[in-house]
C-alpha cells in the first residue's frame, strides 16, 4: 500500500512537470506574439506622429492602461509641441492621470515654446495679472524687477499697507480711495459669469484638478481665471474629503459671488465675509509640508528702550497735574518716547499675503482693545472698562498682552477616515498682564488681571459680530481654516492616498505667489483715559499664533458613529465622467 501511494505521488508530480513543460512551450510563442504586437503598435505610433496624425494616436493611447497609457500620451504631447501645436500638446498632457508624469511633460512642452512675459503665476487677490502685464509691457518695460530693474508692483493692499521702510499704516490714507476705485473698476471689467458666482451652501473644490488646470494655464502663458484666485468663491472650509478611486482631494464649504470692498479686500456679496484665496492656500501648504509642526505667527511688541523711556518720562511728569488743554500734547510725548513697536513674522514668508493678514488682524485687535478703534456694543475697550474710585491712586503703566490663537470645537471623521468636518469658530483671544521693570523689560506673569481677561473673553464671545464689522478678523479665520486643513492633509496622509504629489503648488518655480513689503514696525499702540482726575495709561503687545498639531492628532479627532459624515461623503463625490471640472456644487 505504501509503495502504491509513493508511485501515485510520483506519477502526479511527473504529470505536473510534463504539463508545465507543455505550458511553457505554449507561452513562449504567445509572449513573442505579444512583443510583436507591442512593437507593431510602437511602429504605428511613430508613423502616426511622424506624419502628424495626432488624433488617431491620441485615441489609441486613451485605450491603453496604466504606465503604457501615460507613456504614449507623453510621446504624443512631445511630438505635438515639436510640431508647434503647443495648445494641443498641453491638452494631451492634461489628460494624463499621473501628476508627476504630467508635470514632467508640461515642463518639456514649456521648454519647447517659452511662455510670454507676465505669465508667472500667482496673484494676491482679484485677477489683476493682465492689467499688471499690460503696464509692464507698455510703461518703461526695461525697468521692472522681472528684467532686473528696480520697479516693483504689489497686488495686495488691504486694511493696512506697508510702506517701503516696512512701517504698517492704514490703507485709506491720502488719495488711496481714488486708487482703489480704479482697481475696483478694473475688477468689474474682468468679472467672470456663470454658475461660479451663484450662491452655494456647499461648494466642492478638487485640489489636484485645480492644480492641473493652473499648470496648463501657466504653461500656455495664459493668466489664471479670477475664480481660481478666489477658489470659486469659497468662504470657509468645512469639509476635507479624499476620493482615491478618482484621485480627488476635496475641500468644501459655503461659496458665492464676490466683490472688492473699499479696503481692497475680496468679500462675499451676500455675507460680507472674505473669500478664501489661492495664494494663501499655496503659502500655507508649502509651509505645512516643509516644516516639522506647521507652526507660524507674528508678534507686535514695544521695544525695551521705548518702554524704559516712557517709564522715566511718567515718573518725571507725575508730580505735575495735567490741565485739560495739555492732555493731547502730553499723550503725544508719551508716544514719542515709546516710539514704534517691532513686528516679527516667524516661520512663514513675511512678504506673503498670509503675513499681511495676521499682522493686520493683530494690530487692529489691539486698536479695539485700547480704544483707538471702535469695537461693538458688547466689546468695549479695556480703558473704557476701568473704574477708579474717588481718591484712588493712579495705576502704573499697564502693559497688556493679547494674542489670537486657534479655537475649534471639534474635528470629526467617519470610520474610514476619508472625510473630515471642521466645527467651531476657529479664533479666540488670550490675555496676560505683564510687569514692567525700570529698564523696560516685560516680565511674563502667566496671569491676567480681571479686566484684561474680560476684554479677551468679550472679543472671543462676540467674534462673529466683530468679524462682520471688520472683515480682517474673518480673513484671519480663513488662514486658520487653511492651516488646519493642510495640517490634516499631512498628518492623515490624504495626498498620498489619492496619488497627489503637489508638484506645482509646492514648487515656487512653477507657481509664484504674490509678494509684498514685509512688515517690520507699527506706530505705537498706546492710549490713556482720565477717570476721576486720574490718568490711566496702557500699552499693548501680543501677536498671532498658529499651531494645529494638537487638533489633528489621531486621538483628538472624533469619529461620527451616526453616519452623517458618510452620507455627506457620498453626496459630495466628484463626477467620474467629468474629469475636467475642478469645482462643483
Amino acid at each position: 500500500m505504501a509503495r502504491l501511494i509513493v508511485l501515485s505521488c510520483r506519477l502526479r508530480w511527473q504529470m505536473a512537470a510534463y504539463l508545465a513543460v507543455l505550458m511553457a512551450a505554449g507561452l513562449m510563442p504567445m509572449a513573442r506574439a505579444a512583443d510583436r504586437v507591442q512593437d507593431a503598435d510602437q511602429a504605428l505610433l511613430e508613423e502616426q506622429l511622424a506624419s502628424g496624425e495626432f488624433a488617431p494616436a491620441f485615441n489609441r493611447a486613451q485605450h491603453a492602461q496604466g504606465p503604457q497609457r501615460e507613456r504614449l500620451l507623453g510621446e504624443i504631447a512631445r511630438a505635438q509641441a515639436n510640431a508647434g501645436e503647443k495648445q494641443a500638446a498641453l491638452a494631451t498632457a492634461g489628460s494624463m492621470r499621473d501628476d508627476v508624469s504630467r508635470s514632467q511633460i508640461i515642463g518639456d512642452v514649456r521648454q519647447s515654446s517659452p511662455a510670454p512675459r507676465g505669465a508667472r503665476g500667482g496673484g494676491g487677490m482679484a485677477n489683476f495679472q493682465p492689467l499688471m502685464s499690460l503696464i509692464q509691457e507698455t510703461v518703461a518695460p526695461d525697468t521692472w524687477d522681472d528684467v532686473g530693474g528696480p520697479g516693483t508692483m504689489q497686488q495686495f493692499v488691504q486694511g493696512v499697507y506697508v510702506d517701503p521702510s516696512g512701517v504698517v499704516r492704514p490703507a485709506l490714507e491720502k488719495d488711496a480711495g481714488r486708487r482703489l476705485t480704479a482697481l475696483r473698476h478694473a475688477l468689474e471689467q474682468t468679472k467672470v459669469g456663470g454658475r461660479v458666482r451663484k450662491s452655494s451652501p456647499l461648494r466642492k473644490i478638487s485640489l489636484p484638478k485645480l492644480e492641473r488646470e493652473i499648470q496648463l494655464r501657466l504653461a500656455a502663458g495664459r493668466p489664471l481665471d479670477e475664480e481660481m484666485h478666489v477658489l470659486a468663491g469659497l468662504q470657509r472650509i468645512q469639509y476635507i474629503s479624499a476620493y482615491p478611486e478618482t484621485g480627488d482631494l476635496v475641500i468644501a464649504g459655503p461659496a458665492g459671488d464676490w466683490t472688492l470692498d473699499r479696503e481692497n479686500r475680496l468679500l462675499s456679496t451676500e455675507s460680507g465675509s472674505p473669500v478664501v484665496q489661492l495664494d494663501d492656500l499655496v503659502t500655507i501648504l508649502r509651509h505645512t509640508f516643509s516644516s516639522r509642526n506647521g507652526e507660524f505667527g507674528c508678534s507686535i511688541n514695544p521695544t525695551e528702550a521705548g518702554l524704559a523711556k516712557v517709564k522715566a518720562f511718567l515718573e518725571a511728569s507725575s508730580g505735575k497735574p495735567l490741565k485739560p488743554g495739555q492732555r493731547g500734547k502730553w499723550l503725544k510725548q508719551v508716544r514719542d518716547q515709546l516710539g514704534r513697536q517691532d513686528v516679527e513674522v516667524y516661520h512663514i514668508d513675511p512678504h506673503s499675503r498670509v503675513a499681511s493678514v495676521i499682522v493686520e488682524a493683530d494690530y487692529r485687535m489691539k486698536l479695539v482693545g485700547i480704544g483707538l478703534e471702535e469695537g461693538t456694543l458688547d466689546v468695549p475697550s479695556y480703558l473704557k472698562m476701568i473704574k477708579v474710585k474717588s481718591g484712588e491712586a493712579a495705576r502704573p503703566l499697564d502693559v497688556l498682552r493679547w494674542w489670537f490663537t486657534i479655537n475649534y470645537d471639534a474635528l470629526l471623521t467617519n470610520p474610514d477616515r476619508d472625510v473630515f468636518e471642521i466645527r467651531g469658530q476657529g479664533v479666540k483671544v488670550l490675555s496676560e498682564s505683564e510687569f514692567l521693570t525700570a529698564t523696560g523689560q516685560q516680565v511674563h506673569t502667566g496671569q491676567s488681571d480681571p479686566l484684561n481677561a474680560q476684554f479677551a473673553h468679550n472679543f472671543t464671545k462676540h467674534f462673529a459680530a466683530l468679524a462682520a464689522k471688520y472683515p480682517v478678523y474673518a480673513d484671519l479665520r480663513n488662514i486658520y481654516d487653511l492651516a488646519l486643513a493642510t495640517s490634516l492633509i499631512k498628518t492623515e496622509g490624504l495626498a498620498d492616498r489619492v496619488g497627489w504629489h503637489m508638484v506645482c503648488f509646492r514648487d515656487p518655480n512653477q507657481y509664484q505667489v504674490a509678494r509684498g513689503q514685509a512688515p517690520k514696525s507699527v506706530e505705537t499702540v498706546i492710549n490713556h483715559r482720565v477717570v476721576n482726575g486720574v490718568n490711566i495709561l496702557a500699552a499693548v503687545s501680543g501677536g498671532v499664533t498658529v499651531n494645529c498639531q494638537s487638533l489633528v492628532a489621531a486621538k483628538a479627532i472624533e469619529t461620527d458613529r451616526k453616519g452623517d459624515l458618510g452620507s455627506e461623503y457620498q453626496r459630495s463625490a466628484p463626477d467620474k465622467q467629468d474629469t475636467a471640472r475642478w469645482w462643483w456644487d
